[in-house]
């Protein structure tokens, strides 16, 4: 007889399907039950080391004796007819399939129950920690600290962490929490101070069941400037065991290490996060953000967080046009060079060097280094969102906004990333859907301009002029606003009150500390048309004239820039230069590159200059392919805007303005209920 026919006669093998499957489902059990009955994480694990160890012992228990009526009796001493060996073998694949079935269960269970419950149990958000510092100026620590305790919480991923941005508006220790905790869809809050006083630092935290009040674990401590480093991730660790959350190994690593040993790096690196969580994407805080984080490299070269966050400002400043010179790009790049090379593991790291590819349009590359730190740090809102402005630039436009979607999941209110969603349905001609979500944004902020701003440009687009001018008219003008100022003008330009708009632009242009960039280059291209459509030609041409010299000068000394172009455009087209109109307008559209959002409203751009020096028909030509495009001439912009002026009485133009009514309300009535939207 074959060793297999003997291992199957003695039921060896359905002794070991046995002993694994109830291995498995004890195993299941103990993890399931460990929290509840204080087990530490490790049970689980010996548990499964000890049955390793235990099976070949039970394989030759197994051999040498079997379960009779009698009981267990060696092998060869007692005769034990087939029909025996035939009834056990059947008994032993019922205990086989029951033992089976309980593991199914308790996974499942694990996955589907346990898991939904826990990951409630272990949300946190971190509030704002209070500065108790008697210098005012210390904020930045108090800050720093919370965002580094935030974010070390964040990278443990058996927690739920809310990002700061969707906490920086609460109050540090507020009375309301239970109903903060359910704005933010979480069971935990994390409240905290800091006091700085020469150098030393008091930190005192405290984290609390929102629903209950309850005080799940507080503690202070008292360290020197030079030994402050490793309090965050003390600060990580404890909550994550209080709140019984499981840490492998390689977080536990992460946690215990520091960024830098160095104070004063850390105090600028620091100062650096503060900054550019003020107000991030702002053009001093950028550029603070950055100073501060060369200084905590130039103090500490091995400092990788900090080549990081340095590499992600310099980039956003020279991508935003801020300050386009070779010399801020290679600084970027310098940067995330240094934190992939001292730290090639890390998220930030591979962030960093994905920001800098897809500002450089190297999409591919990007999504690369992108899926490398999302790997590394799942679920961060800030590598979601570089993925949905990734996506959104390569012409994938609801896979960007799924991805910001998720990101919101994290960062529930994060006006940014909700704005962003909104502006990319608007773009592809989803007015109400655009709607929905600016609305989601106002119940956070409902008096804030900008949002209220961004409303009124949606309904401009669907047509709806009077009900934009019932949101903005109420207003104040703020001419530092680029984005709102622009609105305005396109506000004022549809209403033709050309006056309105020459003063607010020529209070624009002549405000103190204003500096010509590619955004607000716009603002002499509007006063100019306006000058120009209000009949005061001679105005106009001084204003065009102007305008051009500086433009030009700035593309000279920041390099290619396809907005620059466009307002080139459409200062040459009211100079009575068509040849030039056309040229900068396709130059405009071909600097675009990759970027398949800005190459469509570059397009438009183009139809614009086009129309606006008289070539009625490539004006026309060009807006036929623009009105079914994935990003299309938006219906308000055709109906509304004086620059289609001179092409309405054309049968081609009126064509063109049906065919976008049709395509409004054909996207209107498969939207009954605004899929995609909170």
């Amino acid at each position: 007889m074959s060793l297999f026919a003997e291992l199957k006669r003695r039921n060896v093998l359905r002794a070991a399907a046995l002993y694994v499957g109830a291995s498995w489902a004890l195993a299941q059990g103990i993890s399931q039950l460990s929290p509840a009955i204080g087990l530490p994480d490790w049970a689980t694990r010996w548990f499964l080391i000890a049955a390793a160890i235990g099976f070949p012992f039970a394989m030759v228990l197994s051999w040498f004796y079997e379960w009779t009526p009698r009981g267990i009796v060696r092998e060869g001493e007692v005769e034990v007819p087939e029909t025996v060996r035939y009834s056990t073998g059947r008994k032993l694949d019922f205990a086989i399939i029951g033992v089976l079935a309980i593991a199914v269960v308790l996974l499942l269970t694990d996955r589907f129950v346990a898991h939904k419950d826990a990951s409630l149990d272990k949300s946190i958000a971190v509030l704002p920690f209070a500065n108790l510092s008697s210098d005012k100026d210390n904020a930045y620590f108090a800050i720093g600290i919370q965002d580094e305790i935030l974010t070390r919480l964040a990278k443990i991923r058996a927690l739920k962490v809310i990002s700061r941005t969707s906490t920086q508006r609460y109050a540090s220790s507020p009375d309301n929490l239970p109903e903060i905790a359910r704005q933010l869809g979480v069971a935990n809050i994390l409240e905290g101070s800091v006091q700085k006083s020469g150098d030393r630092v008091h930190i005192n935290v405290q984290l609390i069941q929102a629903a209950t009040d309850q005080h799940l674990w507080a503690d202070s401590y008292d360290r020197k400037l030079d030994d402050v480093f490793g309090v965050e991730g003390e600060v990580a660790q404890t909550i994550a065991q209080t709140l019984q959350a499981r840490l492998s190994g390689a977080e536990v690593a992460q946690l215990a290490a520091l960024p830098t040993t160095n104070p004063a790096a850390y105090d600028a690196y620091l100062r650096g996060l503060a900054a550019e969580r003020s107000v991030f994407g702002s053009v001093p805080t950028l550029k603070a953000a950055a100073a501060f984080h060369a200084q905590a490299t130039a103090l500490d070269p091995k400092f990788a967080l900090a080549w990081a966050r340095g590499s992600i400002d310099d980039g956003l400043i020279w991508f935003q046009g801020f300050d386009r010179s070779p010399a801020r790009l290679e600084v970027a790049r310098h940067g995330a060079d240094m934190a992939m090379q001292l730290a090639p593991e890390s998220p930030e790291g591979w962030l960093a060097k994905g920001m800098l590819l897809y500002h450089t349009q190297d999409y591919d590359g990007a999504r690369t280094a992108y899926a490398e730190a999302d790997r590394r740090w799942p679920d961060n809102p800030e590598i979601l969102a570089a993925r949905g402005f990734l996506e959104r630039r390569s012409g994938h436009f609801d896979q960007a906004i799924a991805l910001f979607t998720r990101a919101l999941d994290r960062d529930p209110q994060n006006i940014g990333n909700i704005t962003t969603v909104s502006d990319t349905c608007n773009s592809l001609g989803r007015p109400r859907q655009a709607l929905a979500w600016v609305d989601r944004a106002l119940t956070f902020n409902p008096t804030d301009a900008a949002i209220i701003n961004r409303k009124a440009e949606y309904l401009i687009a669907a047509g709806e002029l009077d009900a934009a001018g019932r949101l903005l008219d109420p207003l104040p003008i703020d001419v530092d606003d680029v984005y709102a100022t622009q609105n305005r003008a396109i506000y004022l330009f549809a209403r033709r009150d050309y006056p309105a708009a020459i003063r607010m632009l020529q209070r624009a242009v002549h405000a103190p500390g204003f500096v010509l960039n590619a955004w607000n280059g716009y603002y002499y291209v509007y006063l100019g048309w306006a000058q120009k459509l209000s009949g005061d030609t001679g105005a106009a041409r001084a204003t065009f004239s102007e305008a051009r010299a500086r433009i030009q000068a700035l593309e000279a000394s920041t390099g290619d820039n396809g907005y620059l172009a466009s307002q080139l455009a459409f200062l040459d087209a009211g100079l009575g230069d068509a040849d030039g109109a056309e040229r900068e307008g396709r130059l405009g559209v071909q600097r675009a590159g990759k970027d398949r959002l800005n190459a469509l409203g570059l397009t438009v751009s183009l139809a614009a200059a086009q129309a606006l020096s008289g070539r009625k028909q490539q004006a026309l030509t060009t807006l036929e392919g623009l009105v079914n495009a994935p990003v299309p001439i938006l219906y308000g912009d055709l109906k509304l805007s004086p620059f289609w002026d001179g092409l309405r009485g054309d049968p081609r133009f009126a064509a063109l303005l049906a065919a976008s009514q049709a395509r409004l309300e054909a996207q209107a009535r498969s939207e009954p209920g605004l899929e995609g939207t909170p």
